[in-house]
C-alpha cells in the first residue's frame, strides 16, 4: 500500500514558554539554544530530512524573533565573507529558508493543541500533514520523522510516535490502546488523553505526528475535551471510532522534553556530548564536576 505524499509540516509555537520565565518574557521559547543552535532549528532540520517542503508555523503575539530567525541576514553574511569564515557562513547558510516555503498563522487564543493545528487548515488542502512540536527534540538517526513518513507510506492512515513510560507518568501523555502489537508499529484501538488512572498501556504519545486528512475534519467540529482544550489526542480518537487506521511507532531514538527545565539540561548534555569539537573538554568537566559532589557526600 502506498500513500500520499507528505510535503507539508504544522509547528505549533505559539505557546508562551511560562516555565522558562524570565528568559521567554522577551525571548520565544523555541529560539532558545541548545548548545549553538535553537529548539526550531532542530525541529526544521528533522522535517528537512524527511522530505518536508513546506513549514506551517502557528505563532501569537510575541513571536517575531522567532520569525526573523529565518530571513536571510545579508549583513552578517557579507561580514563573515569579507573575513574569510566559510565554515561559519555555510552554518549561517543553512538556517536560510526559501522565499515561500514559510507560512505564519496566528492562534488568537491558547485554546490547546487541536485548535493550534485547526488553526493551519486553509493551507493543507485535501492532503496528510506533519505535525512537529518543538518541545519534543528527538536524538535518533535516521531522524524520528523520517522514520515516521517511512512507515506511513506502507501502511497509510494517520501516525504518532510513541513510547514506553513508566505506568505513573502516563497522567501527563495521551496513551495508546493497543489492538495489534506488531513491534516497531502498534495498532491502536483507543486512545486516552491524560489518563487519570488505569491508563490502557504505558505507550505514550509524543511530539511527532503524520496526519490523515480526515483528522481535520473532525477537529471542524472543535470539540473540548481534557481540560477545557481542544485536543489534537480526542480528534485522531476520533478516527479509530470512525472506522479509520492509527498506527503508533516505537521510534529509534532518545526523547528529550525540552518544554521542562531538566529536560532542557539534559538536552543540553546529550547534544554537547556528541560534539566532536566539544565532547573532550566537556566529558572531563562533567567528571570533575562529579567527583567533587561525590567527595562532598
Amino acid at each position: 500500500m502506498m500513500s500520499r505524499k507528505v510535503t507539508k509540516a504544522i509547528f505549533p509555537v505559539a505557546g508562551l514558554g511560562t516555565r522558562f520565565l524570565p528568559a521567554t518574557k522577551s525571548v520565544p521559547k523555541e529560539i532558545m539554544t541548545l548548545v549553538d543552535r535553537p529548539l526550531i532549528q532542530y525541529a526544521i532540520d528533522e522535517a528537512r530530512a524527511a522530505g518536508i517542503e513546506e513549514f506551517i508555523f502557528v505563532t501569537s503575539r510575541g513571536k517575531g524573533a522567532l520569525e526573523d530567525y529565518f530571513d536571510h541576514a545579508h549583513e552578517l553574511e557579507s561580514s563573515l565573507k569579507k573575513s574569510g569564515k566559510t565554515d561559519l557562513l555555510e552554518i549561517l547558510r543553512s538556517t536560510n529558508m526559501d522565499s515561500g516555503a514559510i507560512a505564519y498563522v496566528r492562534q488568537h487564543k491558547a485554546l490547546g493543541l487541536g485548535h493550534a493545528v485547526w488553526c493551519a487548515r486553509r493551507l493543507l488542502g485535501n492532503e496528510p500533514v506533519a505535525v512537529v512540536l518543538t518541545d519534543d527534540v528527538i536524538m535518533g538517526e535516521p531522524p524520528c520523522l523520517q522514520q515516521m513518513i517511512e512507515a506511513y507510506q506502507e501502511t497509510g492512515g494517520t501516525m504518532v510516535a510513541t513510547m514506553e513510560v513508566p505506568l505513573d507518568k502516563t497522567k501527563s501523555y495521551g496513551v495508546l490502546d493497543v489492538a495489534e502489537d506488531m513491534g516497531a508499529i502498534v495498532r491502536a484501538k483507543g486512545m486516552v488523553e491524560k489518563p487519570k488512572e488505569n491508563p490502557p498501556s504505558n505507550l505514550a504519545v509524543i511530539g511527532r505526528y503524520v496526519l490523515a486528512p480526515t483528522v481535520m475534519d473532525n477537529l471542524n467540529k472543535l470539540k473540548q475535551g481534557a481540560g477545557g482544550e481542544i485536543q489534537l489526542t480526542d480528534a485522531i480518537a476520533d478516527e479509530i471510532e470512525e472506522g479509520r487506521d492509527v498506527f503508533g511507532l516505537r521510534f529509534r531514538g532518545q526523547r528529550f522534553d525540552c518544554g521542562s527545565k531538566a529536560g532542557f539540561l539534559q538536552a543540553t548534555v546529550a547534544f554537547g556530548l556528541a560534539r566532536d569539537e566539544l565532547k573532550d573538554e566537556f566529558s572531563d568537566y562533567l567528571a570533575d564536576v562529579m567527583a567533587m559532589r561525590k567527595a562532598a557526600e
